[in-house]
């Protein structure tokens, strides 16, 4: 009985979330937030900003508390858990985008110039490779293993489970496909031949 006149209260001086006297509801609850914040945070600069971006978020979020539905102390807290989830979540991410880069070595003006190079001379293959995906499958699939993985006729036919002589009609139409594609290499298109 005596919780509910002291909320009553509360309310009616204007201090709770959603009213004018958030300055009296951040005072009441800043050590509060700021234990809870420390209890799982160990910088405190962190610990600092955590508990202002709690507060913001009240106040933000103001209009959801429900007195009805429990204490301010209560909805408070389940604000700061939401803070320190996004907060988690943004540090996560951070995180693999820092791992991301830093397991790349920098690259200095010889290594850009010599694949800058390398990407150059691989054109046709680039282009060899985006003609055999317009392919159909059984042709591009047997032209794989012929010419990437380097099968025979024969094996890529016994890998792809058709006659031999089914798998060089394929292998034909492939390449008579590839050589219609300006600039591709011609090994691409004849490797394979045995």
């Amino acid at each position: 009985m005596r919780l509910r006149q002291t909320k009553a209260a509360e309310r009616s001086a204007g201090s709770g979330p959603g009213s004018d006297g958030f300055e009296a509801f951040y005072l009441r609850h800043f050590d509060a937030m700021t234990r809870f914040i420390a209890r799982r945070v160990a910088d405190p600069h962190a610990v600092a900003d955590l508990t202002a971006e709690v507060f913001l978020a009240a106040l933000r979020s103001r209009h959801t508390y429900r007195p009805g539905l429990g204490s301010e102390t209560g909805w408070l807290y389940g604000v700061a858990r939401n803070v320190l989830a996004a907060e988690r979540r943004r540090s996560r991410r951070e995180a693999r985008a820092v791992e991301r880069i830093v397991a790349h070595r920098l690259l200095d003006g010889d290594d850009l110039t010599r694949l800058a190079e390398r990407i150059d001379s691989e054109e046709p293959a680039r282009r060899a490779l985006s003609a055999m995906a317009e392919l159909p499958e059984g042709q591009r699939a047997l032209l794989e293993l012929v010419v990437i993985d380097q099968l025979t006729v024969a094996e890529a036919a016994q890998a792809l489970g058709i006659r031999v002589g089914t798998a060089r009609v394929r292998l034909h139409r492939a390449r008579r496909t590839l050589r219609d594609v300006p600039g591709v290499a011609p090994a691409l298109a004849t490797e394979g031949l045995g």
